[in-house]
Formats: structure tokens, sequence, C-alpha cells
């Protein structure tokens, strides 16, 4: 049994709590740490089972019966809690990003590198039902050579500004699983980027230096090309759909919904709207990404999403920024060249 430390009990780090308890076999949560703990969140823990709870992260790090930590605490804590973390012996699950800074980034994979820790990130798509069976599509030759990937991702509300604020921007907060996507479902690298956007939900974000909706289009290495669209608010749901084509076919991936009723009348044809929120639509796939950091541990074998998979998309994510903001496509070792790479 993995003995588990949660960093963090705000939103993720309570999906995490209860997708362990209740769906991943050889773990347990032993103790969670959140510098805001109150009194609701100690009679939460105590719901599931949770034997410890602090307000210092540290004392998670210095027990020594927890095997592995989920860093699930603001984005700016990420890489320093990691080195502490890689420095304690502790296996590390942190949701994305790694950091925003690309030598924050280099530092925790040269720790990783040195230590015998393994070291995942939260892309949890990869683990969603539907993006995976696209994926084994694509793998298993199904489409032939990859011509084209649409992805679009929407979500049902924006954000407020002070989170806009703090966020890293659009590309680095949102779209970021969208290039992890194109990652994912192509099996190969993005080597240029095109970006445009602007502020159409909310001129607000655009005031605060952001965008809210944007299309970016990718060449990959090889030889497809990807598209992007984005938007902060869909009125009508979560909307999250992909399509890889190719020379033998195409897959594609619709949204769930909370059924798959569609009711036909001489008034017209009426169905479900997609799943409102993120963790509707995501629940089980938070749960699959711990169950597979879990067996890496058991098994000692490779995480499935690596330190590498946490700096990729950052790359990107800086490139289509340096796009935007010129007007012109920027290429990948543009942007790892400066950061020797």
């Amino acid at each position: 049994m993995v003995k588990i430390g949660i960093i963090g009990a705000g939103r993720i780090g309570k999906v995490h709590a209860e997708s362990i308890s209740k769906y991943v076999k050889d773990a347990k949560v032993k103790a969670i740490a959140d510098p805001f703990l109150n009194e609701e969140t100690e009679r939460w823990a105590k719901t599931l089972g949770i034997q410890h709870v602090y307000k210092d992260y540290h004392d998670i790090l210095q027990d020594s019966d927890i095997a592995a930590v989920l860093i699930c605490s603001s984005t700016d804590t990420h890489s320093s809690i990691s080195l502490e973390a890689v420095k304690a012996g502790k296996h590390i699950f942190c949701e994305k990003p790694i950091d925003h800074d690309v030598e924050k980034i280099k530092s925790v994979m040269e720790a990783v590198k040195r230590s015998k820790v393994k070291y995942q990130v939260g892309f949890n798509r990869r683990f969603d039902h539907n993006f995976r069976a696209a994926q084994e599509a694509v793998l298993n030759g199904k489409i032939g050579t990859q011509h084209v990937i649409k992805i679009t991702s929407r979500d049902p509300e924006a954000p407020p500004v002070s989170y806009v604020k703090v966020s890293g921007g659009i590309f680095l907060d949102m779209t970021i699983h969208d290039f992890d996507m194109v990652r994912y479902l192509s099996g190969s690298e993005v080597e240029e980027v095109y970006a445009i956007g602007s502020a159409l939900v909310d001129p607000a974000i655009g005031e605060a230096g952001d965008i809210d909706t944007a299309i970016i289009t990718m060449k990959l290495a090889n030889g497809a090309m990807a598209v992007i669209d984005n938007c902060r608010r869909a009125t009508y749901g979560y909307d999250q759909r992909a399509e890889v084509f190719g020379s033998k076919g195409s897959v594609a991936v619709t949204n769930d919904t909370a059924s798959t009723a569609t009711l036909s009348t001489e008034d017209g044809v009426v169905a479900e709207k997609p799943l409102y929120f993120f963790l509707e639509r995501y629940m089980q796939a938070y749960a699959n990404e711990i169950a597979a950091f879990v067996e890496a541990i058991v098994k000692d074998v490779p995480v499935p999403v690596n330190v590498v998979d946490g700096l990729e998309p950052v790359l990107i994510g800086l490139a289509a920024k340096k796009s935007l903001a010129e007007n012109k496509p920027v290429k990948l070792a543009e942007i790892k060249s400066l950061f020797d790479l």
C-alpha cells in the first residue's frame, strides 16, 4: 500500500483525495496539508479516513511513512515544492504546470535525473476514455498517415479577472492542456506555432493583458498540421472535442453528455448539452492518472507523463505568446535556444 501525502487542500487536492479513496487501489492518503486549513477541511478529511491534517507541508515531507506526494498547491509553488520533495526522497505527482519559468522546470528536471524518484505531471486528459481511444486508433495505424489534428476546447464560463492576472495567460493556463493533447494524439513534436486571439468574452480580460478567444495553428515534426480553437466561455457547457484525420480515415472525439437520448418531434430534434463542469467531464480521468502513478511506483516502471511532457507544452505556450505579440509564426527551436535546450 502506497501511502500518499497531498500538498494543497483546494479544489483539485480534494478531487484527488476523494478519487483515491473511491477508485485507486494500492494507495491511501495518510495526510493532507494546506496553509489555509480550517475546521471544515479537517472534518472533510476525517470522512475520507485521512489520519493527519497539517498547515505546514513540511510535516508531510518529514514523514518517512509517506512514499509519495501530490503537489496540488498554487502554481507558483510547484517547482520549489518539487525540489524539496525530491530531496526528501518522495515520489511526486505534480499538477500542471511545473512552473511558468523554464529555468525552474529545468532545475526540477536535473534534480529528478539525479534521484531515484518517480515524477509525473498532471495532464489528466491523457487518461480520459475518449481521448485514449482516439490515441489508440492512431497508434494502431487505423487512420494511416496523419494529415490534420483539430482540437476544440471551450470552458463554460470565464474565470474572474483576478485569476487571469496570475494565471500566466490563456496559453499557459488553458491551452496548455490542448498543446499536450496535440503531442499525445499525434505522437509527434510541435515545430512551429502561429497564434491569433482577442478578448471577445470579457473586455476586462483584455485590459488585464490577456485574451479569452484564440486559434493556434501548428506544424508537427511528422508533417501533419494541428489546429486548436479556444474560448473562455461556451454558454452551452464544457466543449471538448478532437479529431485526427489521415490517409485512411479519421477518428473523432465528441462531448460527454448526461445521456445519449435524442428527442425527435415535429418541432425539431433535441439532444443533451455537454456536461457543464470539468470535474463532471474528467472525474474518472483524475482517478485513472493517479492509479497510473501508483502503478509506476509499485511496479517500478516509468511514469506515463514525465518531466519532459511537463516542459514541452510550456515551451509551446511561450511560442504561442510570442507569435501573438509579434503576429508571426514562431519556431520551437527559437524558444528552446533561449534556454539552451
